[in-house]
């Protein structure tokens, strides 16, 4: 795991960037904390930081280059099948001058070229540079799990792991008004598009290719898709006994590949069934194992520890608790925030940079359950669309109750007034197509309030037609004729999956330099998982059904039938408390409203009123979201 940077320059006036590539470089240490390096190759130059992982032996620095030294590579990941690879190149003669991955990798990559990432098992992303072609080559994992930037005008293009490390550079910054449109309403920015104009994410199984050749100079081809491998594939004839049966082996392989490290290597335990199957599997392989939780101390609603802690005596891993108090949440919050930069608002990511930074402090490596809601059915909101698809008495009655649900007080922090909530996003949610049902219960904010909230200058730069077209690529999955949910899956897998949870854990555990291993997205765990029925996964009382009956005798039986709590920050609570002068006076202050020019003042203020109100409703995602904005604008926005 890693940081990469680069440039390729078309130019003279190009080439004059190459200064920039050291500091470029350096922007990325907290991500490789290890090593860092920058080599210029004439108009190419390509830059490293370096978590050691496997070979941690000075061999194993990059930038890397081939015994001929006209191919190098820059490599962010991990290639899981890396051995087997190496025995099918072994008829070639190579001499190898280290026992890396990456070697491997760059090998594999002259010989078999991009089509050969068909056969690779990892998460990653790298540029590959051939230096008589005069070609960069640049890739990203098939699900989006590790992350790649770029910029390109008619001078130079330039890459990295992270937009810091581009702003390193100079480029000029032009706020997207149509990423700032959708940001406020998801609270995270989708790939391909950024905060800043020119500035795009290569999408999860894509290539680029950078060229002077090239008449379009970068072009970008796709490796891996999804949706076109799943729709090859017939629903499996497998009985839901053989479907489980064939999870438990997909998956106990995906573990058993991902716990290749030459490092101090653990796994998160939240006592969820996902982690659980993760740490149970892997505590099969090994002789010892790490296993680490958070709990909440002043929230004991919300504190699962002791499933954690029954998981861990069950397989006898070397169990450690973080017990925190809000307190201890609160005193990480600028450190957290500090480190974005893009704004990235999904309030949850600060207990994982919290886990992140605790657990570094024993392992490099962690494996972690995520993935598995996306693809195999886990959320309420996949529960709501079931019952959407499937509607009976009870579905109709909340539709009925919607002018009911509109006039009760609603919050998430109580009960009755969350239910009210809940009643009436659902309601509301009946009465849609299949596509704007999906759109809305993936939203915080509305396109209409969030139109509401931008001032009138944003308003100007902001083109409708092009944010339209964006919202309908990104639920073109959702059939408004016959939906299903597999469809669902398929939009979250390219939409939440990646540009949420995935970011989520990537940038919060980097700023700590942990590598986190997901087994629960191996190609070959989703490709199954998208040939099971429906009713594999879903049903009217179960969700993630296969995950939960393919290990249940496996697992604790405190685990099953328990009420999942998951975790919110006290968000509410430190607006009206340890935020509220930051709000009021700072952050969102009419002053720096009005002088900053990007959002509605008045709509501001009713903000605030509605935020400090006894039924404030879900409006402290958007507070936290426009917190999260002006923080990082006051870094690198203005």
């Amino acid at each position: 795991m890693c940081g990469i940077t680069g440039l390729y320059a078309f130019n003279e006036l190009g080439q004059f960037h190459m200064i920039k590539l050291a500091a470029a470089t350096d922007a990325l240490e907290l991500r490789g904390p290890d090593f860092g390096q920058h080599d210029l190759l004439d108009h190419v130059g390509l830059g490293h930081r370096r978590l050691s992982i496997i070979d941690t032996s000075r061999e194993g620095n990059q930038p890397m280059r081939d015994v001929s030294g006209r191919y190098t590579i820059v490599f962010n990941g991990e290639i899981y099948n890396y051995k087997e690879l190496r025995q099918k190149l072994d008829s070639q003669g190579i001499s190898y001058t280290s026992q890396t991955d990456t070697e491997v990798l760059l090998y594999w990559l002259i010989y078999y070229g991009i089509a050969g990432l068909e056969a690779v098992n990892g998460f990653f992303a790298f540029a590959f540079y051939d230096a008589e072609e005069d070609r960069l080559w640049l890739a990203r994992d098939r699900f989006g799990i590790k992350p790649l930037l770029y910029y390109y005008d008619e001078d130079k293009f330039f890459f990295a792991s992270e937009m810091k490390s581009l702003l390193a550079y100079g480029l000029e910054k032009k706020l997207d008004y149509s990423s700032l449109y959708h940001y406020l309403q998801l609270n995270y920015i989708p790939a391909p598009y950024t905060i800043f104009q020119r500035v795009s994410k290569l999408m999860p199984g894509q290539y680029l290719e950078v060229a002077k050749a090239n008449e379009e100079r970068v072009r970008v081809g796709i490796y891996y898709d999804l949706d076109a491998n799943i729709s090859k594939r017939r629903v499996t004839s497998l009985s839901y006994e053989q479907q489980q049966q064939r999870l438990r082996e997909l998956l106990d392989q995906s573990v058993q590949r991902r716990l290749v490290a030459d490092v101090p290597l653990g796994s998160f335990l939240s006592g969820g069934i996902d982690s659980s199957v993760i740490t149970g599997l892997a505590r099969k392989h090994v002789s010892s194992f790490n296993t680490f939780s958070i709990g909440y101390r002043d929230e004991p609603f919300f504190d699962e520890t002791k499933y954690a802690k029954l998981v861990a005596k069950k397989f006898e891993t070397n169990h450690t608790v973080f017990s925190l108090t809000n307190d201890d949440l609160y005193r990480h919050l600028h450190d957290a925030l500090n480190y974005l930069s893009e704004p990235f608002a999904d309030s949850s990511a600060l207990p994982v940079y919290i886990l992140s930074k605790e657990t570094r402090q024993r392992v490099t490596v962690a494996l972690s359950g995520d993935g598995a809601d996306e693809v195999f059915s886990g959320y309420n909101k996949h529960q709501a669309a079931y019952r959407a698809m499937h509607p009976g008495g009870a579905e109709q009655l909340l539709v009925t109750g919607l002018p009911l649900w509109r006039q009760l007080p609603q919050s998430r922090n109580g009960w009755l007034s969350n239910k009210a909530r809940q009643f009436q996003r659902f309601a509301e949610g009946m009465q849609l197509s299949p596509r704007e049902r999906y759109w809305q219960w993936a939203t915080f904010l509305s396109g209409e309030k969030a139109s509401r909230l931008l001032s009138n200058s944003s308003l100007e730069q902001l083109a409708f037609e092009q944010a339209e077209a964006r919202q309908a690529q990104w639920v073109s999955t959702i059939s408004d004729g016959k939906e299903s949910m597999n469809q669902w899956l398929l939009a979250d897998t390219q939409l939440v999956l990646p540009n949420d949870m995935l970011t989520k854990v990537d940038l919060m555990s980097m700023a700590h330099g942990l590598e986190v291993r997901v087994p629960f997205l191996d190609h070959q765990v989703v490709e199954f998982a998208f040939q099971l029925p429906e009713e594999s996964k879903i049903n009217r009382k179960m969700k993630k059904r296969i995950v939960q009956d393919a290990f249940r005798d496996m697992l604790p039986k405190e685990l099953y039938n328990r009420p999942k709590h998951g975790f919110e920050v006290p968000l509410l609570r430190w607006f009206r408390t340890e935020l509220k002068s930051t709000i009021t006076q700072d952050l969102l202050a009419d002053a720096f409203v009005e002088e900053q020019n990007l959002f509605d003042v008045d709509e501001m203020r009713r903000l605030k009123q509605q935020l400090f109100s006894s039924s404030p409703g879900d409006i402290h995602a958007t507070i936290w979201a426009l917190i999260v904005f002006q923080w990082w604008w006051k870094q690198y926005g203005g």
